[in-house]
């Protein structure tokens, strides 16, 4: 892969989130609230809107790995935007965010590409100056969350199929067994039904989730009976987070765009979650 270089500028910050680094800690603090750390987690699932939107919904998730030490943070994040490629990361060497630069483990990324092209025949394409917010929003929470030095591997999906979903979180195993590393999933819920739909939609979604079946949620929204603009990423990282020892999801909050503007016409649905080892999550 080509060498990766530069720091990514942020092209949400002041408008997705706070732009202020104080205020940004802040509210993030705030999001995190007084919810409970937990021991054992593998993965954690957010949500992606402005965080005043969904702040609130992926609080507890990122509350979970507080005192958790990864070496590397894995996101896998939904890309809006139009690209050829089917799977996509970053060629810059870090991520700025109003809390910091985020380095980019280049050395992982390649190994990635490596167990991707023996799967699927198709690697990571590397882009600059991408305009995504489903990757970099999650960013912030991480840097309030975790307190010591990690790298990140970042990996956005334009093509979310079953098959490329499966080999993604195969290939993603591959690279991190061994490693100490949390795995993120950042995807949404259903998008702009009324809210008694919504929730229909989105509560199936999050009890398929929670039986930790990847395979039932492609069925769910194969069948019309549930939505997730993330389901590709979603399910990479179930499908990982099993291979390296996930054994239990919990399903931390849910909520819709609806709650907090109070326009339940059209609402987009959020929930959150975290993949354990333990048989039983324990306060840690």
């Amino acid at each position: 892969m080509p060498p990766v270089s530069s720091i990514r500028p942020s092209p949400i910050a002041g408008t997705w989130y706070e732009a202020n680094p104080q205020l940004l800690a802040r509210q993030i603090d705030t999001f995190l609230g007084d919810a409970p750390a937990l021991k054992d987690v593998v993965a954690l699932i957010a949500p992606h809107a402005g965080h005043r939107y969904s702040g609130a919904v992926a609080g507890p998730a990122y509350a979970a790995v507080r005192g958790c030490t990864p070496q590397v943070v894995a996101i896998l994040a939904p890309m809006h935007a139009y690209h050829p490629a089917p799977l996509l990361t970053s060629a810059h060497a870090f991520y700025s965010t109003p809390l910091g630069n985020v380095s980019v483990d280049t050395a992982l990324v390649d190994v990635l590409n490596r167990e991707l092209v023996s799967r699927l025949e198709i690697g990571l394409t590397p882009v600059a100056n991408d305009p995504e917010h489903a990757l970099e929003i999650q960013l912030p929470f991480v840097l309030r969350a975790i307190k010591t030095e990690f790298t990140l591997l970042p990996v956005m999906l334009r093509a979310q199929t079953r098959l490329l979903a499966r080999a993604l979180g195969e290939a993603l195993a591959a690279t991190l067994k061994g490693k100490n590393a949390l795995l993120i999933a950042s995807s949404d819920l259903s998008h702009f039904y009324p809210q008694a739909i919504a929730r229909r939609l989105d509560d199936a979604m999050l009890e398929t989730l929670a039986r930790f079946d990847p395979d039932g949620l492609f069925d769910l929204e194969e069948s019309g009976r549930g939505e997730a603009c993330g389901l590709g990423a979603l399910a990479a990282v179930l499908w990982a987070a099993r291979a390296l020892g996930g054994e239990n999801v919990h399903v931390l909050a849910r909520a819709t765009s609806g709650d907090v503007t109070g326009d339940y016409e059209r609402v987009v649905g959020y929930g959150s979650a975290v993949v354990c080892k333990a048989q039983k999550t324990s306060v840690a």
